[in-house]
């Protein structure tokens, strides 16, 4: 069976990664002031945030259009795939998800099998990388998605934001009322919840100094309880010499342990606002046998 794999703009794959790994990255719309813009198409990270400071309005994110991507399931048939795993962001802060799950039964030219990554980033990106390495080894559906579920399951994350205004306002931060009394004096840390996979805020720090040295020990307690090999990865939005000074830091603690750098893009930097920070970590797949 050839299996195809699509994932959506919010994995932040570079284009030498969707080019190597083979994986079609479905664009996702973002508005400012009334002009929609597609996701790496028409709108760079760089450009989305200077529009972002220079707004009248708060900018809203929207879904590919179902029309397009039963377009592009089709054309993924006339390819010669008989199957495609769709991997996209979690159905806990975009729709987009269940949206492909109730067309996914209306097309009969190829088999499409939506999965929700549950979470978002390049963290979704490795999902896809995995899915489509695997894929072309000749591994089965069920084989791909139940290493997907097992590395998923390993996944987790620390954000430091500047201030919460923009998750309010978008409605992605399911336990805002306790935290929105002091929303600009705090650095709240913000995770995604294990059971329902929301956004949520779990701590307030009045620094941002603060903030990262608490998210370093919190990554320091799961360093130390997990059983596999971890690697880590430092995002950052539109403040990338942040992130770099942020990683080399994690580097030294950790000199051993792989870590890399990636970044909130328009679609993601819609709801967190501007320097946010992140520390994400997942077992280190490059050690698994596929």
């Amino acid at each position: 069976m050839k299996i195809a794999i699509v994932t959506d703009s919010t994995a932040y794959l570079t284009k030498e990664e969707e080019q190597k790994y083979h994986i079609t990255v479905v664009p996702m719309p973002v508005i400012i002031d009334g002009h929609e813009y597609k996701e790496g198409v028409d709108i760079t990270t760089e450009e989305f945030y200077e529009k972002l400071r220079n707004s009248n309005s708060f900018p809203s994110t929207s879904q590919a259009p179902m029309g397009e991507m039963i377009e592009l399931y089709n054309s993924l048939a006339d390819k010669g795939y008989d199957a495609v795993i769709s991997i996209h962001l979690a159905s806990t802060i975009s729709g987009f998800y269940n949206s492909i799950k109730q067309i996914a039964p209306t097309i009969d030219r190829i088999k499409v099998i939506p999965y929700d990554s549950q979470i978002t980033v390049k963290l979704m990106g490795y999902l896809a990388i995995q899915a489509s390495k695997m894929a072309s080894l000749g591994r089965s559906i069920d084989q791909i998605i139940n290493y997907l579920n097992g590395l998923r399951a390993t996944i987790d994350e620390l954000f430091v934001v500047d201030d919460l205004q923009n998750l309010v306002r978008g409605g992605r931060l399911s336990n805002a009322s306790a935290f929105i009394g002091g929303i600009l004096k705090i650095k709240p840390l913000l995770t995604f919840d294990d059971t329902n996979h929301e956004i949520v805020a779990i701590e307030k720090i009045r620094s941002r100094k603060k903030a990262l040295k608490r998210v370093e020990t919190l990554f320091a307690q799961a360093y130390q309880k997990a059983n596999y090999p971890l690697r880590a990865l430092v995002l950052n939005g539109d403040d990338p010499k942040a992130g770099e000074e942020w990683a080399s830091k994690i580097h030294e603690l950790y000199p051993n342990m792989k870590i890399e750098q990636s970044y909130f893009g328009p679609e993601i930097g819609t709801h967190l606002g501007d320097k946010a920070l992140a520390l994400a970590w997942l077992r280190d797949f490059d050690q698994d046998q596929i």
